[in-house]
């Protein structure tokens, strides 16, 4: 345990907010606190707790023992809650014991969750989501008619939560095992669009198995058998299947199916305002920053079209932190290819800064990382921090 006291860690938290020249205001916003919790904690009001004080950590891109030294690394406290999230589905077709809260409720919980998704916070999600895959479980086997429509539409949200948090940090058997129970729970809604949406998670699947051909046909069925994109969730879940589709398919290394896919995602795309969302985000932005992942899919040779994007376009920052991380990352692989390790390491620090938990664990980055420390071994103390950060030493 820590010996500082409240007023020394809020002046630490405070600090560090400074230099990142962030108001309080923005602090709350992205660590999903509360304003006056913010203002109590730098003051010295309030003892964050490990929840907060690692929300607080993340959206200021730092280790929680940076500002309280002992504390629980957020790795470790996601890895101690994913047993929790495998025992919570074990039994998913057993009903339980258990009854669920009124739906309001529940419902509220879930799309708390949907939001840390979207933010990067992953050890809340998977402190949070073992109790609320067990309801959402309750809830379809207590109930019927419309309401069991309703809780498999809840267990769809939940799965999709919790296996982002399996699938980013490497638990690939749990993340099949939630994959296979949201489509288990979709084929219930009675929804195409929540079908549709999990064909897109899906193909987490074939990704860690590098399955890309295998991975790109199941994809393009899902769009075969997907709601026409007549009206914004429908265009938008379409439009986010070939967005998806161009990236396996630049794994595959077919690029002509790729630029088809994304062809077809821009066209989509173009007909809808950023941010409509119908399981993933959708929009105009979103297929730029698909530009930049299709081109690193496809290798070496076609790391100019990424250069070309980020040259004119960067994420806005409306748009999930995961998202924009990824597009940092993805860019800083393609300039390691390119001979070009300064510009690689000031786009993994833009990401850090935008999704520590994410960049952390994402194994394009910490090869990027450890790429660009041993191309500059005697450079700057801060390399080798960073390294030493994501692992890729």
């Amino acid at each position: 345990m820590s010996s500082l006291s409240p007023r020394e860690v809020g002046r630490r938290i405070a600090t560090i907010r400074r230099t990142r020249r962030m108001t309080q205001e923005r602090l709350a916003r992205a660590a999903f606190v509360s304003l006056p919790m913010v203002k109590a904690v730098e003051r010295g009001a309030r003892s964050p707790s490990d929840d907060t004080l690692d929300s607080l950590a993340t959206a200021l891109s730092v280790d929680p023992s940076h500002i309280v030294t002992g504390s629980t690394r957020t790795d470790s406290r996601v890895r101690a809650a994913l047993p929790g999230i495998s025992a919570a589905i074990a039994a998913h077709d057993i009903p339980a014991d258990a009854r669920p809260r009124p739906p309001a409720e529940l419902d509220a919980d879930v799309t708390v969750l949907a939001q840390w998704r979207l933010g990067a916070q992953y050890a809340r999600i998977a402190e949070r989501a073992p109790a609320l895959l067990a309801e959402a479980l309750a809830a379809l086997h207590r109930t019927a008619g419309a309401d069991r429509l309703h809780a498999a539409q809840v267990l769809t949200t939940v799965t999709r939560s919790a296996d982002a948090v399996a699938f980013k940090f490497g638990a690939h058997d749990l993340s099949a095992r939630l994959v296979d129970l949201m489509r288990w729970a979709a084929d219930q809604t009675d929804d195409p669009i929540a079908r549709a949406t999990a064909a897109y998670v899906r193909t987490e699947t074939f990704f860690a198995a590098r399955a890309h051909a295998q991975g790109l046909t199941a994809l393009e069925q899902a769009i075969d058998a997907g709601p026409a994109p007549l009206g914004r969730q429908a265009t938008a879940v379409r439009g986010a299947l070939h967005m998806r589709a161009a990236v396996i398919a630049g794994r595959a290394r077919r690029a002509d199916t790729a630029e088809a896919h994304l062809a077809e995602a821009r066209r989509l795309g173009d007909a809808l305002p950023e941010g409509t969302y119908a399981g993933t985000q959708f929009g105009p932005d979103s297929v730029r920053a698909h530009e930049v992942s299709v081109a690193v899919s496809l290798g070496e040779d076609h790391v100019q079209r990424a250069f070309d994007v980020a040259q004119e376009w960067e994420p806005p920052e409306h748009m999930p932190a995961e998202r924009r991380s990824g597009f940092w990352i993805e860019l800083a692989r393609a300039q390691v290819w390119a001979g070009r390790p300064d510009d690689a390491f000031e786009s993994l620090k833009v990401a850090r800064t935008i999704a520590p938990q994410h960049t952390r664990e994402h194994p394009w980055a910490r090869e990027a990382a450890a790429t660009v420390r041993r191309l500059k071994r005697a450079d700057a103390e801060s390399l080798t921090s960073f390294a030493v950060w994501i692992g890729a030493v």
